[in-house]
This record gives C-alpha cells, sequence and structure tokens, in this order.
C-alpha cells in the first residue's frame, strides 16, 4: 500500500510543531520525572538558554534582560525575559525546521510522528487545565477579597486586581470556571473523547485570554500557546466538526490516531491516561482544597485580624480631631493574614506596611517594605473583642489610639447573597 503523501505546507507546519511546542512545555514532563539525573541535565538546559536569551536580548533587541528572575512572585509570566525568550523559541523552531526540512525532503509524512506529537499536545494541554481548573474549584487562584480591597475604590484598583475581585466575590462563578477547565482537561486525556476536550478546552482557554487581554493580566503568553494547542488538537476533526455544526452532513467515525500498533496497547494507554488523570485531578483538588483551608484558618488565627476604625488620635498628647487636611491622623488600620496591614490616613490613600504582632508581649511594629527606616512600635490592649488600644511611637512621635472594630459583614458585596426573586435590580 502507497505511503499517503503530504503537502509541502502540512510537513513544514508539523516540524515547526513538534520542536517549537517541545520547546516551551518541557518543564511538564519534567516535573513529573523527577529522577536523577533529570531535574540536573533540565537544569543545565534552562541555564544555557538564559545565556542565549540574555544575548538576543543584549545583542540583537538592545534590552537588557533580568535571567535571574524570568518568573518573578508577583506572578507576571510576560516580562521582558518571557517575551525575548518566545522570540528565541521561535526562531529556533525555525532554523531546525529549514535544516530539517533540506535533510529530510524526500519523506511522503509524517503519520507517525504526528499521532505521538497529537498524544504528547493531549498530555501537556489535558495536564494545564487540570491544574488550572483544580486551583478554581477550591477558589485557591481567586479567593475572596481581602479586607484592604474592600475599603478600596474602584477608580484606584488595577484592572488585574479589579478582576480578581469579581472572581474572587462569586464562589459559584468561580467554580463553574474551574470545573470546565478541569472537565476540558479530563476529557483530553481520554482517547474517545480527545475532540470534545479539545472544544472545552478552547472555550475556557478563549475566555481566559480575552480577560488577560482586557485586564491587561500578564499571563497572555502561557494561556495564547494553550488556545494554540486546543486549535492543533481539533485540526484532525476540523473538517467533521464543519460538516456537522454547519454543513448538516452525515459524520463518519473519526479514523484511528493511536500511536500504537496493536489494539491491546491502544486498550493499555487508554487505561493509564485515565488513572493519570484521576490521580492527578485527585491530587490537585486535594492541594487547593488544602490552600484555601490554610487561608481560612489564617485569617482566623492571625490576632487582631479585621477592619478598625479610629475613634481617637493623640499625636505627642494632643487629641487629633478628625480632619481630612490631617496627614498624620489614622481613619482606619486593617489587618491582613501573612503579616500584611493596612494604614488608612484621613486623605483616604490606603498606605501598605508589614506587621508583626507579638500576642504574648502584646506588641505591634509596622515597617514599610521600601523604607526600613520608618517604624511604628506599638504596644496594645485588646480589652474588648471590638476594641484596640494602641500606645507607642510612630516614626519617632508619641501616639495614642483607640480603635473599634469594623464588621465586613456589612460590606454590601459580602452580604448581598443569592436571590431568586428580585423586584429591582440592584445595580449600584
Amino acid at each position: 500500500m502507497t505511503a499517503a503523501r503530504w503537502s509541502l505546507l502540512h510537513k513544514i507546519a508539523l516540524r515547526f510543531g513538534v520542536v517549537y511546542f517541545l520547546l516551551f512545555t518541557l518543564w511538564i514532563p519534567v516535573h513529573f520525572l523527577p529522577v536523577p539525573p533529570i531535574p540536573q541535565l533540565y537544569d543545565k538546559y534552562r541555564a544555557l538558554w538564559h545565556v542565549v536569551i540574555a544575548w538576543v536580548g543584549r545583542t540583537l533587541l538592545h534590552v537588557q534582560v533580568d535571567t535571574g528572575i524570568p518568573n518573578p512572585g508577583n506572578g507576571s509570566k510576560d516580562t521582558t525575559f518571557n517575551w525575548v525568550q518566545l522570540l528565541c523559541y521561535v526562531g529556533f523552531a525555525v532554523a531546525v525546521t529549514v535544516v530539517w526540512s533540506l535533510l529530510d525532503r524526500k519523506r511522503p509524512n509524517y503519520d507517525r510522528l504526528q499521532r505521538w506529537f497529537w498524544l504528547y499536545l493531549r498530555l501537556t494541554l489535558g495536564i494545564t487545565m487540570i491544574q488550572y481548573g483544580a486551583a478554581k474549584v477550591f477558589p485557591v487562584q481567586f479567593p475572596p477579597p481581602s479586607l484592604s480591597t474592600l475599603l478600596e475604590p474602584f477608580g484606584e484598583s488595577s484592572p488585574m486586581h479589579l478582576l480578581w475581585t469579581y472572581m474572587g466575590a462569586s464562589a459559584l462563578y468561580t467554580f463553574f470556571a474551574g470545573a470546565a477547565e478541569v472537565l476540558g482537561g479530563v476529557l483530553l486525556l481520554i482517547p474517545r473523547t480527545t475532540t470534545l476536550g479539545a472544544l472545552i478546552s478552547l472555550a475556557a482557554m478563549g475566555n481566559v485570554l480575552a480577560l488577560n487581554l482586557g485586564y491587561d493580566v500578564p499571563v497572555k503568553i502561557g494561556v495564547g500557546n494553550l488556545v494554540l494547542e486546543s486549535l492543533i488538537l481539533l485540526c484532525p476533526d476540523l473538517r467533521r466538526l464543519v460538516d456537522f455544526f454547519f454543513l448538516n452532513r452525515r459524520v463518519q467515525p473519526a479514523p484511528d490516531g493511536s500511536p500504537f500498533h496493536s489494539p491491546r496497547m491502544d486498550r493499555i494507554a487508554a487505561t493509564l491516561l485515565v488513572l493519570f488523570a484521576m490521580v492527578l485531578l485527585g491530587n490537585d483538588l486535594y492541594h487547593s482544597r488544602r490552600g484555601i483551608a490554610e487561608l481560612e484558618q489564617a485569617r482566623r488565627t492571625t490576632p487582631l485580624y479585621g477592619i478598625w476604625s479610629v475613634e481617637e488620635f493623640t499625636v505627642d498628647g494632643q487629641l487629633r480631631p478628625p480632619l481630612l487636611s490631617d496627614p498624620l491622623r489614622w481613619q482606619r488600620l486593617i489587618v491582613e493574614e501573612g503579616g500584611a496591614a493596612a494604614v488608612q490616613p484621613m486623605s483616604g490613600q490606603l498606605n501598605y506596611f508589614s506587621l508583626k504582632v507579638d500576642p504574648a508581649r502584646k506588641s505591634f511594629l509596622l515597617t514599610k517594605p521600601n523604607n526600613w527606616t520608618w517604624r511604628a512600635e506599638l504596644s496594645y490592649d485588646n480589652p474588648q473583642p471590638d476594641q484596640l488600644i494602641l500606645r507607642g511611637q510612630i516614626d519617632g512621635q508619641p501616639v495614642t489610639a483607640t480603635l473599634h472594630r469594623f464588621d465586613e459583614r456589612r460590606f454590601l458585596l459580602l452580604n448581598r447573597g443569592f436571590h431568586w426573586v428580585n423586584e429591582t435590580a440592584l445595580n449600584r
């Protein structure tokens, strides 16, 4: 039987796709194969790319690339490093494709390689979708709004922070978004449901990409690649999908896309993939549930956690009335979990601090992350659960303050709840 001959464009596209997506997703199989010397070799591989990326940025693009922290802890994956890395990956993939095409001109097709490539894409995309979705089913990615967020004016919020607040304010919607991503990921790992999984993944990641573009979330490169992977997995079924959804034609069963030679190997591989999907889903859901439980526990157990409204405030023994023009008087103190705090002066603009509370000594220390010479060293009394008295020095000035705890459940965003019947639309 004569082997089917692919078009030149088909062969070039397959060569480029194999190289590019191996470069972009290699960390996923390495993550699941922590067997020496694989992690050590991968570290050397990354170090080599860091050298190349720094050289390309400095020599060809005339930009300084920080290769020390390619994905900083602030969550950005669209740094200068990431964009130069993307350019390097594309350039390397193009170069390899050209050489590969010149050396392998006579091959009629890459049918077997394409089947393995689709299996690899199914695995990497399915794993990512399950991890993304599990972080929303239990909303560790979008936790309920922080106390500082509840006091922040909409106009002062960044678009990304507004999106995080919008998602975190509704556990139901966040669960729905996460469940769709989990469903897409699980279906991708089951051979007979790959097409449905790719369609759901495309819809879910297309929505995420639109949100990232619309709210300037710096994960555009990664999510854009997930959308592209979903589209590639749909390519074998594109004609069948058009016939079914648009042309109302009879659709034949999908051709066998398995890379294995025997039905027995197909059954074994399918069983292993389903088991892997279940184990991965259970593990990711467990860690997400634990993460949100730890956050809830931290908020319950953080000393003095809450919003504290200032009733009296004295500086150098002089009572400061609540005047909007007073730059020294506090309006509110906000104590968050994890050693974070904020002070709202009379002008209203929140100032953020690092906080250390010692319940045994009843000491209270505020410092500025960007100015370590500034300190607020105070002692505190908490005679009632809703009353707080602070005494000490703020930046060298003697201060006494009496505060009353504000119940954050009074915010409409938290207490509105769900209603089947609404006589009017509460849209304010």
